[in-house]
């Protein structure tokens, strides 16, 4: 009598076990992937294995069947089909270094880090492109308004992913596809990434107005013009307009600038009341990457030669000792212009 066929098991791979990497590491094992969460950290990889839960970055939810965590990367990457790199964007280079020697040629690469690389204002999808020696094209992106608190506990969540190759985006969203987490595909790689890092820059300054103790009316004007800003400095750098009135672009922004789990928030009220910049940092506990986008930022700002001068005053607080306050103050008093112009 014939053998029955067995179902061949789908690995994936995901770096780093922060927040989001472990939420979507979870989606994944959900939807039947038999997912390796990696890390450097010997002592969470034990924690993770044995009480299956993230303590350190998403306490009290119990992670799916199906997802355990591992220090080695050639054990993660092994027979993966799929790899999702969500290092922050300062350390991105280096764990894609370490991830190539190890990483298939087919495996579909996948990255939702919402960043520019600090010293070379690269996005995340060329620095992976030239530590894993593939065309940028090969690389996906997952973005959109999605906090891990949420995504963990399967709340309803809607998130894009791009690629200028539409068959890579549609594995992509195969892989992540779920009745609790819809995903929608989009070519502009560009504009999702460039939506996904400022909007942090404009979550920093809303949780100034609020830590300042401005109302509403201030923090739509901040949304709003915020994302003037977002588009001034897509469209510079080629991204499509359109980009930035879908999930990738104002969906991210309302939800990074208004909820409780925006760490990007966090740090602008703290320092709002007070609090100098590198003890927020330490008390976040975790990246904090509007803080290194607005930097970023400001200098693809004067290279594109782009005016975005609510991130121009988040520079000058974070970097320059400029009071909170002052910096409201110059924003308000700056000379009249013409919305729609201004926009563009």
């Amino acid at each position: 009598m014939a053998k029955a066929k067995t179902e061949q098991v789908r690995r994936a791979a995901v770096l780093v076990a922060g927040s989001w990497g472990t939420a979507l590491a979870s989606v994944l094992a959900r939807n039947g992937y038999e997912v390796l969460l990696w890390t450097r950290n010997t002592e969470q990889a034990s924690s993770i294995n044995e009480s299956r839960m993230n303590a350190k970055y998403l306490p009290g939810v119990m992670l799916p069947e199906g997802l355990k965590a591992t220090v080695s990367l050639q054990e993660a990457l092994s027979g993966a089909e799929l790899a999702l790199f969500v290092a922050p964007s300062g350390a991105m280079r280096e764990v894609a270094k370490q991830a190539a020697p190890f990483l298939a040629a087919q495996t579909l690469c996948v990255h939702a880090t919402k960043g520019f690389e600090a010293d070379t204002l690269k996005r995340m999808t060329t620095v992976l492109s030239e530590e894993l020696g593939r065309a940028p094209e090969q690389i996906v992106v997952l973005s959109g308004p999605s906090h891990a608190e949420e995504v963990i506990k399967r709340q309803p969540t809607t998130v894009v992913v791009a690629s200028a190759d539409m068959k890579a985006a549609e594995q992509a969203q195969d892989a992540f596809m779920s009745s609790d987490f819809r995903v929608y595909t989009n070519p502009d790689v560009v504009g999702v990434e460039v939506a996904g890092a400022i909007k942090n820059i404009i979550a920093l300054g809303a949780g100034l107005s609020d830590g300042l103790g401005f109302g509403d009316n201030a923090k739509a004007a901040l949304l709003t013009r915020g994302l003037a800003e977002i588009g001034r400095l897509g469209a510079a750098m080629g991204a499509n307009p359109l980009t930035f009135a879908g999930l990738a672009g104002v969906g991210d922004l309302v939800v990074t600038c208004t909820s409780k789990h925006s760490r990007n928030w966090r740090a602008g009220h703290m320092l709002a009341n007070g609090t100098p910049l590198g003890e927020v940092l330490t008390k976040m506990g975790m990246v904090v990457e509007g803080v290194r986008t607005t930097r970023a930022a400001f200098e693809l700002a004067k290279r594109y030669e782009v005016e975005m001068p609510i991130t121009a005053q988040l520079y000058k607080v974070l970097f320059e000792e400029f009071s909170p306050k002052a910096a409201v103050e110059h924003l308000m008093g700056r000379l009249k212009t013409h919305e729609i112009e201004s926009i563009g």
